[in-house]
């Protein structure tokens, strides 16, 4: 089966699960196909209680390049809600996984492209990579949570200049402002992909997901009911495995070993 008959690519090694957007002819302009194996995919992380972290990114020359326009534009009323729709449940269940998600950042990362970067928890970048929120170039609005996580990330009149005047965004630009975490020398980029995906992938996967859900669910709160949340979630880890392992190893002045309370929280 080509790269265009099967427009994603899912696998799962040492526990860590791999999304690949594969339609690089069209650098990776996300179809309804795509958008359907992405919100499959996404299920599948979630269903697996084995995962330890999820990395996301791109074939080819880029990572996302936006929506497929030209899958759309004849009869987008009745077109983009089968893109649309099975997007938005892929994002909403990524950003609600108990594992970290890493985005794996290289060349265009446009439009729904950059909703899903922006999406992930963690995002590493080439230093080759540029951001375009593109939408309101073709006169339209953004999707997939774009609006929803630029604003929170770099602040609401940046999000305004970024959405509307849709300028390109250079890696190092978007490294200043929030957008990454890390920007690499491209000829480094799969090295240093493997190594964040191999330290995430031996953190105390449990422990990572509390803490995402106390950080993403904090501006919903106010701070007394954050500390309630806090010391919630705190007291759920006391008992277990992780937290035992993680101070005796702090104690024994040692590197912790969390693989082996995976099955536990």
């Amino acid at each position: 089966m080509n790269s265009e008959q099967q427009p994603l690519l899912f696998e799962v090694r040492n526990a860590v699960a791999q999304i690949t957007f594969c339609r690089p002819a069209a650098l990776n302009a996300l179809n309804e196909q795509m958008a359907l194996a992405f919100r499959d995919a996404v299920a599948r992380v979630a269903a697996d209680e084995s995962l330890r972290v999820l990395v996301v990114r791109g074939a080819g020359r880029g990572f996302m390049a936006g929506g497929d326009v030209a899958a759309m534009v004849e009869d987008p009323l009745n077109n983009a809600p089968l893109l649309l729709d099975p997007l938005h449940e892929a994002m909403l269940q990524m950003t609600q996984l108990p594992i970290p998600v890493l985005a794996a950042l290289h060349g265009p990362v446009a439009g729904a492209g950059m909703s899903v970067a922006l999406a992930a928890d963690l995002a590493l970048a080439a230093d080759t990579t540029v951001f375009q929120m593109a939408y309101t170039r073709i006169g339209a609005s953004p999707d997939g949570s774009g609006t929803w996580h630029l604003a929170r990330t770099v602040g609401l009149r940046k999000a305004m200049e970024i959405t509307l005047l849709s300028d390109a965004v250079d890696a190092q630009q978007a490294l200043g402002l929030g957008l990454v975490n890390w920007v690499v020398p491209a000829e480094e980029f799969d090295e240093r992909v493997e190594a964040m995906t191999k330290r995430l992938a031996e953190g105390a996967t449990h422990a990572f997901g509390r803490s995402k859900a106390l950080l993403r669910t904090a501006s919903l709160r106010s701070l007394a009911e954050q500390l309630d949340a806090e010391r919630a979630a705190f007291m759920q880890g006391a008992g277990g495995p992780e937290f035992r392992e993680g101070a005796q190893a702090f104690l024994e002045k040692r590197k912790p070993s969390f693989q082996s309370t995976a099955t536990q929280p």
